[in-house]
């Protein structure tokens, strides 16, 4: 039983990463639209044009995800959902109406009817983002929960603006400024004109702010939030954040002595994928950690929030056929669908 929880808990961080690096340079290449795209018409077009074939497969991950935190961890599903109704239901609408801008945006050949529908999908991708980030944060710094023993079920004792923490603030901007960086990248690599230019600008001009954010949250996630614990255990853990900082690096490394922006966009992704599993590992063997009181008897960790064992091997035996085939299928989409979008596409 436990190492199959274990194999589940791995695969939830892998999950959760995986949709990041690839929703996130949805939500990036969204909000440089009042700045990239500010000057034309064609200029916006492009860069909906770079991301259009892609979006509403990125956000299989994230069904993905959900359904393994809700069959996988039930329990937690329920704590998480009950807890963050209000941030998660926020989300969801932002989500909902990003991708009917996708495909209502261009039914209307209507200057003002179009800017609308791009401020409404600035808007909803910036606090999505936001939210996103918000809510990890406070998972890595814990949520308020406790343990009732006469409802046998673990209690919110917060409210929403126990989640604005400082902290868990920084990890909103933290992936703003993260998701801009990746976006814009994306945006370079995917794009020709001066509209490549601007974009590979802006990314450089990102990235430095970015890297300061980076630095002060894994410090503070480490130092004050405490996360020694699980990597004193495991020192092995320490490569994860190690082989994070080197992806990222590697990624500014190819942007700006290189001009390699195709390396450089799968550096960042798998600076994503790293960063994401690093905080997830962090967390271990807690699924969603308590910080009042005893942590042990308050948090949903894997002995308590798991499902059973013949439930995860047979999820186990689905996920070993269908992730392989949802990857494959993302790869050869990516390859076949990732023709070079002119700045001046009609």
């Amino acid at each position: 039983m436990e190492w199959l929880q274990d194999v589940w808990f791995v695969l939830w961080g892998v999950l959760w990463g995986v949709y990041f690096l690839l929703d996130g340079y949805d939500f990036g290449v969204s909000m440089w639209l009042p700045l990239l795209g500010a000057s034309s018409e064609k200029e916006r077009t492009a860069m909906y044009k770079a991301t259009g074939p892609f979006w509403d497969g990125n956000e299989v991950w994230l069904i993905t995800a959900g359904g393994v935190t809700f069959a996988a961890f039930p329990l937690a599903y329920a704590v998480l959902f009950s807890s963050l109704y209000t941030p998660l239901l926020i989300l969801l609408f932002c989500l909902i109406l990003r991708g009917v801008i996708y495909e209502l945006r261009f039914q209307v050949e209507n200057r003002y009817y179009r800017l609308a529908c791009d401020g409404l999908g600035v808007v909803a991708s910036l606090v999505a983002t936001i939210l996103l980030g918000v809510a990890f944060s406070n998972l890595f710094r814990g949520l308020p929960l406790e343990y009732d023993a006469s409802q046998n079920f673990f209690m919110f004792r917060g409210n929403i603006l126990n989640l604005l923490h400082p902290y868990c603030l920084l990890g909103g901007v933290l992936f703003v400024l993260l998701f801009l960086y990746h976006g814009a990248v994306y945006l370079a690599w995917r794009v020709k004109g001066e509209l490549r230019n601007k974009a590979l600008y802006m990314a450089k001009l990102v990235y430095p702010i970015f890297l300061v954010a980076f630095l002060l949250f894994v410090a503070l996630t480490f130092f004050w939030v405490g996360y020694f614990d699980a990597y004193l255990k495991s020192p092995l853990l320490f490569a994860l954040p190690v082989l994070c900082a080197v992806l990222f690096l590697a990624s500014a490394y190819y942007l700006y002595f290189k001009n390699g922006v195709g390396r450089a966009i799968l550096s960042s992704c798998g600076g994503i994928l790293t960063m994401t599993l690093t905080g997830v590992m962090g967390m271990y063997p807690n699924l969603i950690p308590s910080r009042l009181g005893d942590m042990a008897a308050n948090s949903v960790s894997l002995a308590n929030g798991s499902s059973t064992s013949p439930t995860l091997t047979i999820m186990l035996c689905v996920a070993g056929v269908m992730v392989p085939v949802v990857i494959i299928y993302q790869i050869w989409a990516h390859r076949t669908l990732s023709w070079t979008v002119e700045s001046d596409y009609q």
